[in-house]
């Protein structure tokens, strides 16, 4: 039976972690990603008790942690920035098995002028590959989403994967992000088959428009072809958890009409 999350983001009625177990556990997900902000609260040195006291949290409301968030930037050459960026997600990885799961929702990194657009797969390798140590000796997946404006291509990403070669580097794949970009719907298209191999987690998303005009839909009601990303997902025989993110104005009301549907198509 497939299983159901969703990220906790875009929920302004749901303001607390309390009220989006709560809403995840009663409207039928399964699963949760947890933002960064759930599970390390801003400032808090020691964040492994917090850990602890989520993890009790989700799991007495009966749900599984499916992702985190990592919100790193791996787009870095100075070496400073990247032990300082490679501790960091040592850290997060730390918090993620406290939490109990294995995948980390993980960023590309920002564009800066320090790091020509020429060097960002060298860039973002090079933190990735610092990482193997311990994501390999604790089976944790870095799933780099293709977010913002430097990992929306699926080419890119599977350069960058290959560049790295550990199946613990792979892909969170957003089905909206990549027509979000500016790439046209035959491409996106083809963009789910190049990195459905690739992938551990998942944000299926609909909208219509790019960057200035996007807006935000229930599942169903914009350009993008969920069906096409879904079977894609399948032929590759991905395994995850189908989670949800909606960027619409209805809040959890339209993540409970993406879930309706979601169930209907899968």
């Amino acid at each position: 039976m497939p299983s159901f999350g969703l990220i906790h983001y875009n929920q302004p009625d749901l303001q607390t972690l309390d009220a989006f177990l709560e809403f995840a556990a009663t409207t039928g997900f399964d699963a949760v990603e947890l933002f960064l902000t759930d599970y390390w609260p801003k400032d808090d040195d020691q964040p492994e008790t917090h850990a602890e006291d989520v993890r009790k949290k989700v799991e007495a409301a009966g749900l599984n942690i499916c992702a985190l968030t990592a919100a790193n930037d791996f787009v870095q050459l100075d070496e400073t920035e990247i032990e300082r960026e490679v501790r960091r997600m040592e850290r997060v990885c730390a918090l993620a098995k406290i939490l109990g799961t294995n995948v980390l929702r993980t960023e590309g990194g920002r564009p800066k002028d320090s790091v020509p657009e020429d060097r960002h797969v060298e860039a973002m390798a090079g933190c990735l590959k610092r990482c193997l140590p311990f994501i390999e000796r604790d089976e944790i997946y870095l799933a780099v989403d293709n977010h913002g404006l430097v990992t929306n291509d699926a080419d890119l990403q599977v350069r960058l994967f290959q560049a790295v070669d550990s199946p613990f580097v792979c892909a969170t794949m957003d089905s909206m992000n990549y027509r979000w970009a500016g790439h046209d719907l035959d491409t996106v298209g083809r963009f789910y088959e190049t990195i459905a191999p690739y992938v551990r987690h998942v944000h299926l998303k609909d909208g219509t428009g790019t960057r200035g005009t996007y807006q935000g839909t229930v599942i169903g009601d914009g350009e993008i072809d969920i069906p096409r990303a879904i079977q894609a997902l399948k032929n590759a025989g991905y395994g995850g958890i189908w989670c949800i993110e909606y960027e619409g104005k209805e809040g959890s009301t339209g993540y409970a009409k993406c879930l309706d549907r979601l169930k209907a198509q899968i």
